[in-house]
């Protein structure tokens, strides 16, 4: 007889199934297919980039070529033509502009010859146009000045609209002449206690300006136009400008004054005329 025990039912041990042909196919065709589509995403990152990284080769290798043939003899300045010089010497003006060196094309500077001209105290401006292999056209725009005033050698100058002197003037110049009462040093007051009288100056209305005379300033800030009929008027402070000139010329137009009037027009709509002061 054997000795064996019998086993029961559920102690058997399930022996492991076959795996089929197809059941293999079917499990790997997931992980295929999960490759297939990492393969095809990577495909145009990978285009675009080369596409990228030889854009940027090439545009480099333009900039850097170009910027070699720019920078070659042919294209240095040769030619150069100034305009607008009145009152500077115009071979200074070329030498300090740094031109006459003959720099290349590309790197002329419209700012760069301003700060090499701002010695010149009637430039206040330069543009620049370029022609083409070597030849620079160079503008000047000098400063426009809106008086003149003596200064303390008593010459007369030439005044600017920031308040420098321009340098010397004829004395028969056609601008109002700046005047600064009691002065306490020797020093050109116009940029700075007297700057009201510029101030005014650089906005008298076409309408009346031509006949203004002198223009006085004191120390606390109060302008008086002189004007040549003889005729002043008091205008205070620089302030509400606009609406002083524009009484101004309503009483030129509409009023008769004698020489030696005086218009106050500090309030522009309350004006009162005093004659002259005695003698």
């Amino acid at each position: 007889m054997s000795r064996r025990k019998p086993v029961a039912p559920s102690q058997k041990k399930s022996r492991p199934k076959k795996q089929t042909a197809a059941s293999r196919t079917s499990r790997s065709e997931p992980r295929q297919i999960h490759q297939t589509k990492q393969k095809r995403q990577r495909k145009p990152i990978a285009t675009s980039t080369k596409i990228l990284l030889l854009l940027g080769l090439t545009v480099t290798t333009l900039l850097l070529g170009g910027n070699w043939i720019l920078h070659r003899s042919i294209f240095d300045v040769k030619t150069i033509h100034i305009y607008g010089v009145v009152h500077e010497d115009t071979k200074k003006v070329l030498v300090a502009s740094g031109l006459e060196s003959h720099p290349a094309m590309i790197s002329v500077s419209a700012r760069a010859i301003e700060n090499n001209l701002s010695s010149f105290r009637w430039i206040s401006s330069v543009t620049i146009t370029r022609q083409w292999p070597s030849t620079v056209n160079l503008t000047i725009n000098e400063t426009r000045p809106v008086a003149v005033a003596f200064n303390a050698s008593h010459t007369l100058e030439y005044v600017a609209a920031n308040g420098t002197d321009l340098g010397v003037a004829p004395l028969n110049a056609n601008f109002p002449t700046l005047i600064y009462l009691h002065p306490l040093n020797t020093t050109w007051p116009f940029m700075k206690a007297g700057f009201g009288a510029v101030k005014v100056a650089s906005q008298l209305p076409k309408s009346f300006g031509y006949q203004v005379s002198k223009i006085t300033v004191g120390a606390r800030g109060i302008v008086t136009l002189e004007m040549e009929s003889p005729v002043s008027f008091v205008l205070g402070p620089t302030t509400k400008l606009k609406e002083k000139f524009v009484a101004i010329a309503s009483v030129i137009a509409h009023s008769t004054l004698k020489a030696g009037d005086v218009v106050n027009v500090e309030a522009p709509t309350e004006l009162s005329v005093t004659g002259p002061p005695p003698s």
